[in-house]
């Protein structure tokens, strides 16, 4: 049987990146989903075996011409690392609701138009996975960013909802909920040291494993810390 096939946004940098990479290393063909491909000029994960598209969660049919490109080069799809994300800033008190537009289109719209382009393929693979980078502000609230939270709080419900809809024709989706990740994304970040963060390459461990659990093994959330929290 050919080597199953992942599709990862966001792969150009970070986790996405580094899924990709250890996806790659364990034998998955891979379509990789950035903003700027020149990005990964000369370092494309999986060489031969991979392609790099144009991915843009900001353009409604992004996600389509996306799943379109790999069904034309691979002609199936097995799983989907919907990675990509933004952190943009946005306050209960702003009035101004660019930010959150902004955060709606990218971390929740995108990986629904994803998941709903390729989900096709995905029941057609007999062993679909959806795998939904959300974070632990899917699970709590600690800090000012709302919208932030917000959205990663909506990804939780559209994955238990993929979870649901597409169950008996053997698709399995994953909520991955980090804490803080040792990568750009956090730059800035003055509560926690880097060196205390999540390595991305260990959560790309992670990703790998649900990627590749068999149909009995489904875990609908995994939530991953690198600090004590009580209610986590």
């Amino acid at each position: 049987m050919a080597a199953r096939v992942a599709m990862v946004s966001g792969a150009s940098r970070g986790l996405g990146l580094a899924v990709a990479h250890r996806l790659a290393s364990a034998g998955w063909r891979l379509s990789l989903g950035v903003r700027n491909p020149e990005r990964l000029k000369g370092d494309v994960p999986g060489g031969d075996n991979s392609i790099v598209c144009t991915y843009d969660a900001l353009q409604r049919d992004s996600a389509q011409h996306w799943v379109d490109s790999t069904i034309e080069r691979f002609g199936r799809v097995d799983a989907v690392v919907n990675n990509a994300g933004t952190g943009l800033k946005y306050a209960l008190t702003d009035e101004d609701e660019t930010a959150l537009d902004t955060l709606l289109e990218v971390n929740l719209k995108g990986p629904l138009r994803v998941t709903r382009a390729a989900l096709p393929h995905l029941i057609a693979s007999g062993q679909g996975r959806v795998i939904n980078v959300s974070s632990l502000s899917g699970k709590r609230i600690n800090h000012a960013n709302v919208g932030y939270a917000m959205t990663k709080h909506a990804l939780m419900a559209l994955t238990h909802a993929t979870r649901r809809i597409a169950w008996d024709e053997g698709v399995r989706a994953t909520a991955l909920c980090p804490s803080y990740i040792d990568t750009d994304f956090n730059e800035g970040v003055t509560a926690i040291s880097k060196d205390e963060m999540i390595q991305p390459d260990d959560l790309a461990e992670a990703v790998l494993h649900l990627a590749s659990a068999p149909q009995t093994f489904s875990v609908a959330e995994l939530l991953v810390n690198c600090r004590l929290e009580d209610t986590l």
